[in-house]
């Protein structure tokens, strides 16, 4: 469900509406406001530190986070438009998982005057992010009373509570969502999800059927249909479901991901055509969602198997990089590096899998049922698209 950059991370740009991963797929469009960019006029356009704005802001805007980092320093304190620097450099950071520095910007912001419901979605993110849970419920709460039937402002901090797998967390934002906006497919799409990441996948059914039902011939609805497919192991529905959407006009990403995995499932080969429409799908979904983990692991391994290595390898690492815990991209990195040779990185990439098995091990044998990883957990590898 995560939707940003970072996988996992949905974020709001300005008072538009930007996100990595997840929410990305459903809207590129913001809660109702006009980008503070274009809220005032400045007398210094041709200023460079207005220009370092706008190259930042664009750069944030195509979710190139980190790049934009320093231009949006460089602008800070010096443009007429503080509350557009400031609040891109949190997004930013946001992104690139630098929470406490998003959450002392965003506090500031709170005692400028500008504590509306993006700067408290925001910084719901950025207190999950950072391990406040209870912060980040109630700046979410804070968020839900000035703007209660904003939909984004629930699936976006869902989503990164999905990332930071609090996945109980997850379930009371939803929950409060759901008091405001009870026919949100959406939102019972994100519930599904939540309960089958704690095992709760017959609970997750009825919520499915909701999504289906409120979301019938929406993106959201053949999402909702093909997931639950996949979740329930039923790769020919999935296949079908997710080509239904597609066929439909859909350009969902996250679908477009379970199609292809759901293609390689099905144990597609180079040649067929099944294994074009997986490559198709996952390479279009990676350009829209660069910070999808699980649409750069599929589209490794699916040049892994038509024998493009360095391609294999440059999607693997991006991966790494951008969760560098996760089990499936070190499997299928020891495969690429030991089909180039290199016995060093893969001896590398094995030992880092191996301790990685053992720790997540240990981490289901004590995590009490509300925190169980269930379908689509990290140890289901390259298959893990929950996460998105």
């Amino acid at each position: 469900m995560k939707t940003i950059l970072v996988t996992g991370v949905s974020i709001i740009l300005g008072c538009a509406t930007i996100a990595t991963p997840a929410a990305r797929s459903q809207t590129n469009s913001g809660p109702g406001f006009s980008h503070p960019l274009e809220n005032k006029s400045t007398s210094a356009n041709d200023t460079e530190s207005e220009r370092e704005l706008q190259t930042g802001t664009a750069l944030t805007r195509r979710g190139q986070f980190a790049e934009a980092i320093p231009h949006l320093l460089a602008a800070r304190g010096k443009v007429s438009n503080e509350y557009a620097a400031s609040f891109n450099l949190a997004l930013c950071y946001v992104g690139t998982r630098e929470y406490q520095h998003a959450i002392e910007i965003l506090s500031d912001l709170r005692r400028d005057e500008h504590d509306n419901a993006d700067v408290e979605n925001l910084l719901a993110q950025a207190y999950i992010g950072n391990g406040r849970p209870n912060e980040a419920f109630a700046a979410l709460e804070k968020a839900a009373a000035i703007a209660p039937q904003n939909e984004k402002l629930y699936v976006f901090v869902a989503d990164a509570c999905t990332d930071r797998q609090d996945f109980a967390l997850g379930l009371r934002v939803v929950d409060l969502g759901l008091k405001n906006l009870p026919q949100s497919p959406r939102l019972h799409y994100e519930r599904a999800m939540l309960l089958s990441q704690l095992d709760q996948f017959d609970r997750a059914k009825a919520d499915f059927e909701l999504a289906k039902r409120f979301g019938q011939e929406t993106d959201i609805g053949h999402l909702a249909a093909a997931h639950e497919a996949l979740l329930a192991g039923d790769v020919a529905n999935t296949i079908k479901f997710a080509r239904e959407g597609i066929n439909k006009g859909s350009e969902n990403p996250i679908l477009l991901i379970v199609f292809g995995e759901a293609l390689l499932r099905s144990g597609v080969t180079p040649g067929e055509s099944g294994f074009t429409e997986a490559q198709n799908a996952l390479e279009k979904a990676s350009i829209e969602r660069p910070n999808d983990v699980s649409a750069q692991i599929a589209l490794g391994q699916i040049y892994l198997a038509s024998g493009r290595l360095d391609d294999a390898v440059v999607h693997l690492e991006r991966a790494r990089q951008m969760q560098p815990d996760n089990p499936s991209v070190y499997a299928n990195l020891a495969k690429a590096y030991q089909r180039r040779g290199d016995s060093q990185r893969t001896e590398q990439a094995l030992a880092t899998l191996q301790t990685l098995n053992e720790a997540q091990a240990e981490k289901i044998r004590s995590a009490p049922g509300d925190r169980k990883l269930g379908y689509g957990g990290e140890n289901a590898g390259a298959q893990d698209l929950s996460q998105h």
